[in-house]
């Protein structure tokens, strides 16, 4: 039978009424309270349900009122028994509702509204807040995983700078969050920055409710069982056991999701049941002062942890944070800006491309360590949250393409000193930043992924900064122009791919590399050979990149785009051309031009005993590749300047020729192929294959064959 969840995700046998493992209510899916298309509080248009539990069901919907912008809508219906707990719910809930409407905070699904509705005849509460547009960190964990990958360091340092302070703005006003895990993390589309989700709001209530029930003697019995807020493994046993919820549970919770990040492991694979402690040292090695944080956070006794967010920040920092933060004044599209991370100021290792922080392009060197740094003065620069997040010198509203109308404001989180006031650009870089911003939007590059390959080809470049933040102040000018000049110089580059190419940047993934080839082998042409056009193009535009291992760097994205537009070239018969003889000729002359970086496959079907001359007459930086139909033999040619070949075949099949122009000027080119014993061929080879060859090995650039 098919099991069933509890609000938690905790998996329990068909027909359970309560989860075995949080005690939580399970509402039978029977009594799903649905609302599909429904149009509720004569506003918000109902369009599919995004989860339930037992507090009540949570749905996607569309604000009418609102040019049908997508909201969120949680229905409160609590599983308390008896009229007076319904009642004394009700009123818990309207409560903390007005609490959590206060909390005005960038990275916090704004709480908008709280109304009743009449839905088949019973009134129901709902509570609606902003929808958030992006992935969770679960699911980029899980990305990272399937490619053998997890998060680094600096990242995972970068998103405790970017978590605490928002932990330090709810916890001042008694609001404990009772469920961070990767679940409860997203990365929004928007601005590529951290978002905590599934707030406060019902949960918040639900232990509200239980907790004034049960100390009243008169309705002690009145609620349901008692619910145990928070995730097995994430929470700490003061909050699974007794529901004793404060800063410290949503600390320890917040140590235990970076821990899965690092290592890729779920918490019971990192915590020894016997003895209560973590063993996630054997997973991964952290510098020393990350390491000891983490002790800290993680520790099983609530009064050896740390106490605040703000401890937490002093401790990565070496800064003591105060929190300046005005709920009722700040605007909610309010952006953040944030310490430089510790690890941040370090060479580290680039993500994937669809990782959520981009860091420097350099691996930290053995022993080095963020202890040393944490005695740094941070300066809070006015920069952007994803600038720094990025490792870049802070990129301006007028690059981001967003808000260009808005400066960056200041953050929750203050250092005890001021910061000082950063001189504002002068004209020519604001109107330099102006084109470049104009520039990417008009050529539909994705700001994120653009922003992670700058970054790391700025640093890459260089490597005497060791990462560091740039400032926004006249001695970083200079290295400001320079990024500035890098992204005008990938912008040049990146618009020689085609417009639908371009604007899945960031997006590619091993499964596109899957798909292309079938698509080159039922031309029968092999993947070494569509490597070798695909390479072509990449390393005219990045000739640095040869010998890299560059396919799980952002620049990575761009051979994924060149492949994707081969592909076309290829099905439209651009790239690939079939060389049959004409009846009774025993030769045949092929003639073209090829642009600096282009590459053209020709394929003919030759048999075994053949004596094959081949000639070409080109300008001496046009390559030449011949191969055999079979992968299990090597090259008969390879990259070579000779522009003649001649041998009898050894094996029968298509045979393929390869021309790459590594001329800077277009190269115009004579090729013949002459055979002995040639018979008609037909156009179209029967049977045609519909799948790969046996002997066609995948499509992955040479260079990561040794990943």
């Amino acid at each position: 039978m098919t099991p069933i969840y509890c609000s938690q995700k905790h998996e329990n046998p068909a027909g359970s009424r309560f989860c075995h493992l949080c005690g939580e209510k399970i509402q039978p899916p029977e009594q799903n309270g649905a609302y599909q298309g429904k149009t509720l509080g004569d506003r918000y248009r109902v369009i599919r349900e995004l989860g339930h539990g037992g507090f009540g069901r949570t749905y996607l919907a569309e604000d009418i009122n609102r040019f049908n912008e997508p909201c969120v809508l949680k229905e409160f219906a609590p599983q308390a028994q008896g009229s007076y707990a319904l009642q004394k719910a009700e009123e818990l809930f309207e409560r903390e509702a007005g609490v959590l409407y206060k909390l005005r905070h960038p990275q916090i699904p704004q709480f908008r509204e709280l109304f009743r509705a009449q839905v088949d005849g019973k009134g129901r509460l709902f509570l609606v807040q902003d929808f958030v547009d992006g992935q969770t960190y679960h699911a980029l964990l899980n990305d990272r995983r399937r490619q053998g990958q997890r998060f680094s360091e600096a990242e995972a340092t970068q998103l405790l700078l970017q978590i605490l302070p928002i932990l330090a703005y709810i916890h001042q006003f008694g609001v404990i969050h009772r469920d961070i895990s990767p679940d409860n993390l997203m990365l929004r589309r928007a601005d590529a920055l951290p978002v905590l989700i599934d707030f406060g709001g019902v949960k918040q209530v639900a232990a509200a409710v239980e907790s004034q029930l049960a100390s009243d003697p008169a309705h002690a019995n009145s609620s349901a069982p008692g619910t145990r807020l928070g995730k097995i493994g994430y929470a700490p046993d003061e909050q699974m056991q007794m529901g004793v919820a404060t800063p410290s549970s949503d600390l320890y919770a917040l140590g235990v999701t970076v821990l899965v990040l690092l290592t890729g492991r779920e918490p019971r694979d990192l915590l020894d049941a016997n003895t209560l402690t973590w063993t996630w040292e054997r997973e991964v090695s952290l510098s020393p002062h990350l390491a000891a944080v983490m002790h800290k956070l993680l520790a099983h006794r609530p009064h050896d942890r740390y106490q605040s967010a703000r401890d937490v920040l002093q401790a990565l920092t070496g800064v003591a944070p105060t929190v300046s933060y005005a709920p009722t004044q700040a605007p909610v599209n309010q952006v953040p800006t944030v310490y430089p991370s510790i690890a941040a100021t370090q060479a580290a290792t680039p993500p994937l491309v669809h990782a959520p922080l981009a860091v420097p392009h350099q691996q930290p060197s053995a022993g080095q360590s963020g202890q040393g740094r944490s005695g740094m003065s941070p300066v809070l620069i006015g920069l952007l949250i994803l600038g720094v997040g990025l490792g870049s010198w802070g990129i301006s509203t007028k690059l981001l393409g967003k808000q260009q109308s808005v400066k960056p404001t200041p953050s929750p989180i203050a250092t005890a000193e001021p910061s000082p006031t950063s001189p504002e650009y002068s004209a020519a870089e604001e109107a330099r930043k102006e084109a470049l911003g104009k520039r990417r939007r008009s050529l539909g590059i994705d700001y994120t992924f653009f922003i992670s390959l700058v970054n790391s080809t700025f640093y890459a470049e260089h490597n005497s900064l060791n990462g560091r933040s740039l400032s926004t102040g006249t001695e970083d000018e200079g290295l400001r122009t320079e990024w500035d000049q890098t992204a005008d110089r990938l912008l040049s580059q990146l618009e020689t791919l085609s417009v639908e190419s371009r604007g899945k940047l960031g997006k590619y993934t091993q499964a596109d590399r899957d798909r292309w080839s079938p698509v080159a082998n039922r031309a029968f042409l092999s993947s070494r050979a569509f490597t070798d056009l695909v390479d072509a193009r990449f390393f005219a535009l990045f000739p640095n990149q040869r010998e890299q291992n560059f396919i799980n760097q952002p620049i990575g994205q761009v051979w994924y785009a060149i492949g994707a537009d081969e592909i076309k070239a290829i099905q439209a018969g651009t790239a690939l051309e079939k060389i049959v003889f004409d009846p009774g000729a025993y030769s045949k002359q092929v003639t073209g031009t090829l642009k600096p970086g282009e590459a053209k496959a020709f394929i003919a079907s030759l048999t075994e005993g053949q004596l094959v001359r081949v000639s070409l007459q080109a300008d001496s930086k046009v390559k030449l590749t011949i191969y055999p139909p079979t992968s299990s033999l090597p090259p008969l040619l390879k990259s070579s300047s000779e522009r003649t070949w001649s041998n009898k075949l050894v094996k029968s099949g298509y045979y393929e020729f390869v021309l790459v122009s590594e001329a800077s000027n277009a190269a115009s080119y004579t090729f013949d192929v002459a055979a002995d014993n040639v018979t008609a061929a037909p156009e179209t080879p029967s049977p045609e294959p519909s799948s790969p060859p046996e002997d066609s090995p995948p499509l992955v650039p040479e260079i990561t064959e040794a990943e």
